[in-house]
């Protein structure tokens, strides 16, 4: 018992160096985000202008870094804090970088213009896998992540954050000496989303007016037939106009996003109407030598318009919540 204690304790006693040795290098990574522009819904890509910086013990240099995400690599530009790598108190090796250049992002539209979406900007070293190296977040530094005045037309910048991953390439490139492997992959996060009067006030109220005018059509006197099948006509020919106007400002794909949903209640409420419309038009025709309550007619016709009303209230608010 006793040869078998002494042998565990000389086991662990010779590995315990090798396997302290075989801890990865922790680099302490921070971001700071100069400038945002130029989101390309497209082409799926945005600019970045922004300070990246690595503090770090060793010999191993974490500075030969890749963004992974990076697209048009020819017009990037990485321009070095310091000629060499310096040394801080407490013996840690600092370098940074100011980056500029653009960046891949999967535009997903489905929600808007109510769309919310998490821009990434990943890098790796290539040449380091993550059981010699780890980016780790630099919580040494204050956690500001970008210019307090830092504004992107037509968007809200909701707030960022630093991720630490590891990312498996899953291959080995063709090449069976070289197995697949980890690699650190650190993520700077910012999430941006359209502002909500952009939604109410741009989009949503043209809509609800064109609605209302298409309703206001119950609201005639069931004689003045003209006048009523005039109205929904109308609407529904500004709706298509209005629906266009913003269709061309976005991609080209194969889904139907928010406002489209809510476009195709609105044609339904429009063709309701229209019905509705031709339903008494034709009572007028066959009844008009007959006796036919005009009144009531007409009081049936008012509940309807706010039926259809609240049919679109509510349906706006479903797809809002769901959709």
């Amino acid at each position: 018992m006793k040869r078998n204690v002494l042998l565990l304790l000389v086991i662990w006693a010779v590995c315990t160096p090798g396997l302290r040795a075989a801890e990865p290098v922790r680099v302490l990574t921070g971001v700071y985000l100069m400038n945002l522009y130029d989101l390309n819904l497209d082409e799926n890509s945005f600019y970045a202008d922004f300070y990246v910086w690595f503090k770090w013990k060793g010999e191993i240099d974490p500075t030969g870094i890749e963004f992974v995400n990076m697209v048009e690599k020819w017009g990037m530009t990485q321009e070095p804090f310091e000629d060499t790598i310096i040394t801080l108190e407490g013996g840690w090796n600092y370098q940074g970088f100011r980056v500029e250049g653009r960046f891949f992002h999967p535009f997903e539209l489905e929600r808007f213009p109510l769309d919310k979406h998490q821009l990434d900007i990943h890098l790796e070293h290539p040449d380091f896998p993550s059981d010699a190296l780890q980016f780790v977040k630099d919580t040494t530094s204050a956690p500001v992540y970008y210019r307090p005045e830092l504004m992107l037309a037509g968007w809200d910048l909701l707030g960022a954050k630093l991720l630490s991953q590891t990312h498996n390439y899953r291959t080995d490139f063709g090449n069976p000496d070289y197995p697949a492997t980890n690699f650190s992959d650190f993520v700077f996060r910012f999430t941006i989303t359209r502002p909500v009067s952009y939604f109410v006030l741009k989009l949503l109220l043209p809509l609800t007016i064109v609605i209302m005018a298409a309703l206001g059509a119950l609201l005639f006197f069931p004689s003045y037939v003209d006048a009523r099948i005039s109205l929904p006509v109308g609407s529904l020919l500004t709706a298509v106009f209005l629906q266009q106007s913003y269709s061309d400002a976005l991609p080209d794909v194969g889904y139907m996003v928010l406002m489209d949903k809510i476009y195709l209640l609105a044609y339904g409420l429009i063709a309701a109407v229209m019905f509705e419309l031709i339903l008494t038009g034709n009572k007028l025709q066959i009844f008009k030598k007959k006796e036919l309550d005009l009144n009531r007619l007409k009081s049936r016709e008012r509940k309807m318009a706010a039926l259809f009303a609240s049919i679109y209230l509510l349906g706006i608010i479903l797809l809002v919540s769901f959709a």
